[in-house]
Order: structure tokens, then C-alpha cells, then sequence
């Protein structure tokens, strides 16, 4: 079975999960296509997200907020540069606040970050440590960007900085998937150990507790953990539970987990995704095709996108090189800095057959030499001969692939500023 040890989607994004809305006290009320476009980016629509925050901005409806908000949908679509330029036109406009400038700055810099510009991203970062403070989300970035730029000691001692100032669950699983994300699990694996040192007082942390034994490959601790989750009324360790059951191979108990996740109302797309990779445990590869399709009309950017890659996979498994290859570069098309994907890419081509030069026609003289097969085929010499066909299973680690969406390990923010009624996530 594919699998893929993080929980994260396979490119590993890294997004900022403020709470989009700020308090509007001293300045207009925001307009209905303004809190529209709020409602659409909380729902995954970003598209017409940024259609309602783009015409805001050109109406002149809170242009700081509005440009704030084209950013954030740019950034949830990938587009990075475009990104950029939308967080800036805010920095650049009048009366921004102080919590707004710190806010616009991070996602600056993760924008940067995303789209390779790391010396950019570096600086916002030392910006908001000059301006702000060492607090955690801050040295956290530092540390990502810092880790990035292959800096391992200055992303060290941010991480360092990142997990005292917010000890706990949460942040140890963050530094451990950026770690992850660049093949350093060793590096990563020491927070998720000092994090167990803590006991968990809710559902949450039980979720989390067993989603780092998942992690450590502790799947008996992780059944324990999650089961106390559930109890104490946590849908998504429904979601985690069923990666514990794929990863012991047993898709029956997984599937019905992923069932029981959708019908308590968790994500259609996660859901989906999960059963699809139960499929895959099962060889049943339509039927796991299937199961992607339907998520596909549910899903947010980030769920899309592991969709997308599990699809490629499933193609992979069908030998079907040809429709892989191509889903495969649609998908780096779309999502060009995951690596992984990029590395799939090139493993496909490799796996088309040589063009075969035809062999010239014959002359009379061969006709009569004999030169050719009787039946006027070609020379087999004209064949190369050195393709492989054969489908070598041993390519796959098994820590590429994701089987789930499930993911809160995204850049957290003082949620004291905001107000989720007008922004959405």
C-alpha cells in the first residue's frame, strides 16, 4: 500500500490560519460583496473570493482588508506572486494597523517563501522580529523559511524559540512536518517526543496525541489515543483512526471509519479520499477512481490537490503510464513547487517507450538479397531493445503519499484580532 506518513497534503503547504476578520470599529462597514467574498474563502471558493475582494479593492470598500483578503485567495490558489503583490498593495496603504501590518507581513513572507523568493522571505521575517518581537509564530516562520534556504542551525534555533515559547501538541507536530517535508523526520521526531510529556485534557489533545504516534509508527498507542478522542466527541480522529487501520493494512476497519467520518459530517473530499485509498489497499483501482471523482466537487484547494496526486497514483498502480504521465503534468502545472510531484513526473517519462525509427524502405536489391521478412515486416534490428517494461514496485517509498487531508498545522495567529463572521478561512 502507497502511503504517506504526514497528514499534510503531499506538497506541504504551508498557509496561515488566522481568522480572517478584523474589527471594523473607526472606519466603514464592510459591504455585502465584501463579506461574500469572506464567506466564499471560507467554503474554499476562491476564485470568486477574489472576484469579490478584487471589485471591493476597486471600489475602493476597505482596500487594506479588501487587498488583504485577494492575497489570501491567491495564496490559497497557488498563485504566489500574484500573492505578493495583493499583500503588499495592503502594507503600502493608509492607516494600517498594527496588528494588520504584522498579520499582512507573515503572509508576505510565506508567499515569498512559497514561491521560492527566500531571501524576500527571510527579511519580512526579521522585520516582524524587529518590529514585533521573538514570539512563536514568528521564530516558527523564521525556522520554515531558515529550513528552506538550508540554513539548519538558524532553523534549528528558531524551531528551538518556536516550541518554548508554545510548548504542546501543536506546535512540536508543525516543526516535525516542516522537518518531514525536507526528509529530515530524524530532526523532527524529538519534539513529537518531549510533546507526549504532556497529558491531554480534551479531545483535541488526544487527537493529537494520537496523531504523533501515527507519526512514530505506534499504531496500538494511536488506536488508544484516538478511541479517547472519538469518546470525548472528536470527528476528526474518525479521519485519523482510518489512516491508523490503512497503514496495518486492514482496509475493512479503515473504510468504516472514513464512512462513520462522513456521516458525521466531516469533510465529503476527505472522506472520499480515504476510501479511495482503501481502494487502493484492495487493488480495486476503477472503484478508487471512482471515489476520487466524487471528492472532487467538494474539495477545497489543499483537498484537491492531494485528490489530484492520489489519482496519479492509482494510474501508477493500473500501469496505465501514459494517462499517469499526463494527470501528472497537469498536476505540476497547477502545483509546481511540490517536489514529490515533480520527481513522479520524471519517473513516468522514464517509463515511455523509446520512439522506434522506421525502417527504411526496401529497394529492389534487398527485395532480392532477401534482407527483408517475407511478410514485408520490419528488422527487428531497428528496435531498441534496452526498454524495460516491467513495473518496479520497489520505486514507491512509502512516505511519499498522503491518505488524508487532515491538517491543522498551519501558521496559527492571535485569533483575538479577528472575527470569523466576515472572513473566512
Amino acid at each position: 500500500m502507497i502511503l504517506f506518513k504526514r497528514l499534510k497534503s503531499c506538497t506541504a503547504a504551508i498557509l496561515l490560519s488566522a481568522a480572517m476578520a478584523f474589527s471594523f470599529s473607526g472606519c466603514e462597514e464592510p459591504s455585502e460583496t465584501f463579506e461574500q467574498a469572506g464567506r466564499d474563502l471560507e467554503q474554499g471558493s476562491c476564485e470568486y473570493a477574489l472576484q469579490g475582494y478584487e471589485q471591493c479593492y476597486n471600489d475602493g470598500v476597505l482596500p487594506v482588508l479588501s487587498a488583504r483578503g485577494a492575497g489570501i485567495s491567491c495564496l490559497r490558489m497557488n498563485k504566489y506572486e500574484d500573492a505578493v503583490s495583493w499583500f503588499t498593495q495592503a502594507l503600502n496603504g493608509e492607516k494600517v494597523e498594527k496588528a494588520t501590518r504584522k498579520d499582512l507581513l507573515s503572509y508576505r513572507a510565506t508567499a515569498y517563501m512559497k514561491s521560492q523568493q527566500y531571501e524576500n522571505a527571510m527579511a519580512d521575517c526579521q522585520t516582524l522580529k524587529v518590529d514585533f518581537g521573538e514570539d512563536a509564530e514568528t521564530c516558527f516562520l523564521t525556522g520554515a523559511v531558515a529550513l528552506a534556504m538550508d540554513s539548519y542551525d538558524e532553523a534549528a534555533s528558531n524551531f528551538d524559540m518556536a516550541y518554548e515559547h508554545s510548548t504542546g501538541y501543536e506546535m512540536a507536530i508543525r516543526i516535525y512536518e516542516q522537518y518531514i517535508d525536507r526528509g529530515m523526520e530524524a530532526d523532527g521526531t524529538g519534539y513529537l517526543e518531549k510533546s507526549l510529556d504532556h497529558s491531554a485534557d480534551s479531545a483535541d489533545d488526544y487527537c493529537d496525541r494520537g496523531r504523533i504516534y501515527y507519526y512514530m509508527e505506534d499504531y496500538n498507542a494511536a488506536v488508544s489515543e484516538l478511541t479517547n478522542a472519538v469518546s470525548s466527541g472528536s470527528t476528526d480522529a474518525l479521519l485519523l483512526l482510518g489512516m491508523v487501520h490503512n497503514a496495518q493494512h486492514s482496509s475493512s476497519k479503515a473504510r468504516a471509519m472514513y464512512q462513520q467520518y462522513m456521516d458525521d459530517g466531516g469533510s465529503t473530499a476527505k472522506a472520499y479520499n480515504g476510501l479511495a485509498l482503501c481502494d487502493l489497499e484492495e487493488s480495486n483501482f476503477d472503484s478508487a477512481l471512482d471515489n476520487i471523482e466524487k471528492g472532487k466537487p467538494y474539495a477545497s484547494t489543499e483537498e484537491l490537490q492531494s485528490l489530484l496526486f492520489n489519482e496519479i497514483v492509482v494510474y501508477e498502480k493500473k500501469m496505465d503510464f501514459d494517462t499517469a504521465r499526463q494527470k501528472a503534468e497537469e498536476y505540476t502545472a497547477m502545483f509546481p513547487e511540490d517536489e514529490t510531484a515533480a520527481r513522479e513526473l520524471e519517473f513516468l517519462k522514464s517509463r515511455e517507450k523509446p520512439a522506434v525509427t522506421p525502417a527504411p524502405e526496401e529497394t529492389s536489391e534487398q527485395a532480392a538479397s532477401g534482407d527483408a521478412s517475407s511478410d514485408g515486416s520490419y528488422d527487428e534490428s531497428y528496435y531498441d531493445s534496452s526498454y524495460d517494461s516491467s513495473y518496479d514496485e520497489s520505486y514507491y517509498d512509502e512516505s511519499y503519499y498522503d491518505e488524508s487531508y487532515y491538517d491543522e498545522s498551519y501558521y496559527g495567529y492571535d485569533e483575538s484580532y479577528y472575527d470569523e463572521s466576515y472572513y473566512g478561512y
